[in-house]
């Protein structure tokens, strides 16, 4: 039977004693050992009464038995739902009422209140801790192992992943076999993965890009990884001189440059740094290239199409740009009625390839809104194209700001404000004004003592016109951000609503 998914990532690596796993204790795991948990895990949700279609919903700590049950889910043709560990259980209600799963897999601490959840949609509930233990696992061992994968084609629905719902209501994105699986394709070439790397990995898998671009991508490169529970600093020193490469999120290389046991040394051997999720500075790509000679491959993707873009290998991989459109996928950046504008101009980023989901789970409308029928999806993300072919993402077009009916995008405020002297970095939102409709607030967050306000303001009069200008400064110990390290900009406009609702704007300190 055919299942090209599972296929590419560990069917026909089933019987191979090389390394997938090493983890934490200096134990490892090959892919012959993965592959027997994932057919004993494939007993147990047959027996469960699971079938081809039907949800499972994941909450737990990052361990090989959740990599063992997301790939085994993908053997059984039931649709994964991972869900970010941080979720509360109110959010967990809406996603499990929204997919109504017929199994949830749960922290052991959280079971006492998400058995009500799983309990209104007639869900099993059962436990797994982050050293393998729980329930689960009980039932696992008691089950009777499946060898055979289901048959399954590149249309039928893999995963379900649920979008942010910072401006409504979370939507869950249906991710197909051949979306995964032509992204894991296309990556594995672009990045040059083989059998002989070694990936360093200390996302969550709970996200799109600890699992389905990094597990994904060196699975089907037939590679390993150094299975990390999450990112500190000393651990990921003490495991680097045994990587090749490594994916992170641009927190993991600031953290990375704050330390002084990061060095060109500890580094040098490393093939691929590769930085996603949230953008990246230019001051951080400028700043770890002088300290390792690497210049970080930053990408572009999203929840509803996996990655879009990337810096290419060999070339230039120039700062503040996210590269050019993959393989096979056709990116354009267009107007609000989907025609295509000219180079050079800023207008919304739309895309159209292999990667793209198959529409929003139970929303039709939705659906509608958002996937064009030529097949193009609108992205939200504003963007510009430049001579070179190299794509700049601008912001989303939920943080435009409209202010006297003229468009300001955020980031080129950002990037002036980064260069200035005491700015560690900062976020520009747009909050309600009396007479312009909405009014620029700069958030400035200070790197070695308080920013010189003054000089800044005076620097951006000389280099901005005047409706882009911020109205108000103010400054903040650090910025509100997501689990991956995206700046949460509604938060921010939610806390300085009222902020130019008073004539007297003055340099101000989060609090005050």
């Amino acid at each position: 039977m055919t299942n090209p998914l599972y296929d590419a990532l560990l069917g026909r690596h089933a019987h191979s004693d090389a390394t997938l796993l090493h983890l934490a204790d200096g134990k490892t795991l090959s892919y012959a050992d993965i592959a027997g948990r994932v057919a004993r895990i494939s007993g147990m949700l047959r027996s469960a009464g699971l079938a081809k279609g039907d949800r499972l919903a994941m909450q737990c700590p990052k361990s090989p038995q959740a990599l063992a049950l997301y790939l085994a889910c993908l053997h059984s043709g039931v649709i994964f739902l991972p869900l970010n560990t941080a979720y509360m259980p109110d959010e967990i209600s809406y996603f499990v009422g929204d997919a109504t799963p017929k199994l949830l897999v749960v922290d052991p601490a959280a079971k006492s209140v998400l058995q009500p959840v799983a309990d209104k949609v007639g869900a099993t509930l059962l436990t797994l801790d982050a050293n393998g233990r729980g329930s689960f696992v009980d039932a696992v061992g008691a089950a009777t192992p499946t060898a055979d994968a289901v048959a399954c084609d590149s249309d039928d629905l893999a995963c379900l992943l649920y979008t942010s719902g910072t401006t409504g209501r979370s939507k869950g994105a249906m991710l197909t076999q051949g979306n995964l699986l032509s992204n894991a394709i296309t990556l594995t070439k672009t990045w040059r993965f083989t059998s002989d790397d070694v990936l360093l990995h200390a996302l969550p898998i709970f996200h799109a890009h600890g699992l389905f671009v990094a597990c994904n991508v060196l699975m089907n490169a037939g590679g390993s990884m150094i299975w990390l529970p999450g990112f500190a600093v000393e651990p990921v020193l003490e495991a680097l001189p045994r990587a090749t490469t490594m994916m992170g999120v641009p927190t993991f290389y600031t953290r990375l440059l704050d330390a002084d046991g990061f060095t060109k040394d500890i580094s040098g051997h490393m093939r691929l740094f590769t930085s996603g999720s949230a953008p990246l500075l230019a001051e951080t790509h400028d700043q770890f290239g002088a300290r390792t000679g690497h210049a970080i491959l930053e990408r572009y993707g999203m929840t509803e199409t996996g990655m879009n873009t990337s810096n290419p290998y060999d070339a230039e991989r120039r700062p503040g740009t996210v590269g050019f459109p993959l393989e096979g996928v056709e990116l354009r950046v267009a107007g609000r009625d989907g025609v295509e504008i000219p180079q050079g101009e800023t207008g919304m980023i739309e895309v159209r390839g292999p990667n793209v989901f198959k529409g929003y789970w139970q929303m039709p409308e939705k659906t509608a809104e958002e996937l064009r029928p030529d097949g193009f999806f609108i992205t939200g993300d504003l963007g510009r194209i430049d001579a070179d072919g190299y794509v700049t993402i601008v912001g989303r077009e939920k943080d435009l700001i409209i202010s006297g009916g003229y468009n300001i995008y955020p980031k080129e405020i950002e990037q002036l404000l980064n260069e200035q002297p005491g700015v560690k970095e900062s976020a520009v939102i747009g909050v309600p004004h009396s007479d312009f409709g909405e009014g620029v607030v700069a958030v400035l967050v200070p790197e070695g003592g308080a920013p010189d306000v003054e000089a800044i303001k005076a620097d951006v009069s000389a280099r901005l016109a005047n409706y882009k200008r911020p109205k108000e400064y103010v400054i903040r110990d650090e910025l509100p951000r997501n689990t991956m390290g995206k700046v949460q900009k509604n938060v921010l406009r939610d806390a300085y609503a009222d902020l130019l609702k008073t004539r007297d704007h003055t340099m101000r300190r989060a609090g005050e």
